[in-house]
């Protein structure tokens, strides 16, 4: 008498309830994988996205929203470029770096393409030299300010350094960067020639991956981009590098007060929303994860007590063959084993495949398979199906032979 024969027979003679038993902890195990997935990744982009930055203070249009910075930028409102030189001839201490943004999207090639204006450093720092007086654009300043996030003009001479400290030092008024991203869809390299609308630009860089939206961005001159979209004097955003005692101050504040018509961000403000979006989809994997256990635990208890029930006379005739009552148990917890196994491996590949597949929709990231959250899933639901079987593997390892043939 074969164990394990005996097992696969069981599971083959009953395909129905086989499935049936183990769609609860599939779709538990499917729901966590998903989540845990996009929870670590959406982490990680943040994590990337404040590293690639640099700046810590952004002004946006009122109607912007907090959800995420490279979104609101392109949510339609502008700024007046002018904004960029009352900062300046403001006067406000432990500003270091200002930088205005524009985004407008085209078709180019077939490919719907984002494009953002930038204003080169160079040209931004003859603000600068407006105010004498002040020590602006000088990272040498004491205290806090020898922390603060800025690039020197040796730093910003090459393309890459918009992937650093999303600012340029000189940039042609017919030259473009591309993102790493959109130089393979449009099969592009450096000083090659692209058309925007009826201009002519020549590459003058390619940036390296990211990980983020910029991968898919064309960047130019921020002038070429007005000039050519007739959007005036106007931006999406302008980003600020500030001292960090100064942007977690009074710096805020003085800005709110100077630009009454802009929002005034600072990044503790965007890590703290999507901070909280990644702890509430945390938060909802341990809730999936105590549905799994209770709901599916439960579940899968209750239909192995009651076949338990309806095959009392065939384990009394298993017993009377000679299994002995470990035989019993062995039988069910088998049972249970490969169900759970199994539910489990189908559960954690279809929400590896979901998540691969939803993750650049629903958190906008790039999603890979995590083999350690893959094989923890399915080791809680085998574990669960197992200690879920527990308690009738019992009952029917203790049942007596002779009352369950008195039996009708």
């Amino acid at each position: 008498m074969n164990l394990r024969s005996l097992i696969w027979q069981e599971l083959k003679s009953r395909p129905t309830t086989v499935a049936f038993n183990s769609l609860t902890i599939l779709l538990g195990v499917a729901a966590l994988v998903v989540i845990r997935h996009v929870t670590v990744y959406s982490e990680e982009a943040v994590a990337n996205q404040l590293t690639n930055l640099g700046a810590n203070i952004l002004v946006l249009p009122k109607e912007a929203t907090l959800q995420d910075y490279y979104a609101a930028d392109q949510n339609g409102g502008t700024l007046p470029e002018e904004y960029v030189a009352e900062v300046f001839l403001s006067g406000l201490s432990g500003i270091e770096q200002v930088s205005p943004r524009l985004n407008v999207t085209t078709e180019l090639h077939g490919h719907s393409v984002a494009i953002t204006g930038i204003l080169p450093q160079s040209e931004v720092e003859t603000l600068a030299t407006w105010q004498a007086t002040t020590s602006f654009m000088n990272p040498t300043d004491s205290g806090c300010c020898l922390k603060a996030n800025v690039a020197t003009t040796d730093d910003l001479k090459s393309p890459e350094a918009l992937v650093k400290y999303r600012a340029i030092q000189n940039l042609d008024t017919h030259a473009i960067i591309l993102g790493a991203d959109i130089a393979k869809k449009l099969n592009c390299n450096v000083d090659d020639r692209l058309k925007l609308i009826d201009e002519t630009f020549t590459v003058i860089g390619v940036l390296p991956a990211t990980g983020t939206v910029d991968d898919g961005r064309i960047f130019a001159h921020l002038h070429s981009i007005q000039r050519i979209w007739k959007k005036d004097s106007t931006c999406n955003a302008i980003e600020i590098v500030g001292c960090c005692e100064d942007a977690a101050g009074g710096l805020v504040p003085q800005l709110r007060e100077l630009l009454p018509d802009a929002k005034i961000v600072t990044i503790l403000q965007v890590v703290e929303t999507q901070v909280g979006v990644n702890q509430l989809m945390a938060k909802t994997s341990w809730i999936v994860l105590a549905v799994l256990v209770i709901v599916g635990g439960v579940g899968l208890a209750g239909v192995i007590a009651a076949n338990v029930r309806e095959r009392r006379r065939e384990i009394g005739t298993l017993m009377a063959l000679g299994a002995t009552p470990s035989y019993i148990q062995k039988l069910f917890l088998g049972k249970a084993l490969i169900l759970g196994l199994g539910a489990g491996t189908l559960g954690c590949l279809i929400g590896v495949v979901a998540a691969v597949i939803a993750g650049p929709v629903w958190a906008g990231v790039s999603i890979s398979p995590l083999l350690g959250t893959s094989m923890l899933s399915v080791l809680i639901a085998t574990f669960v199906a197992v200690i879920a079987a527990w308690w009738p593997a019992q009952k029917a390892a203790h049942l007596d032979p002779c009352i369950c043939f008195r039996e009708v």
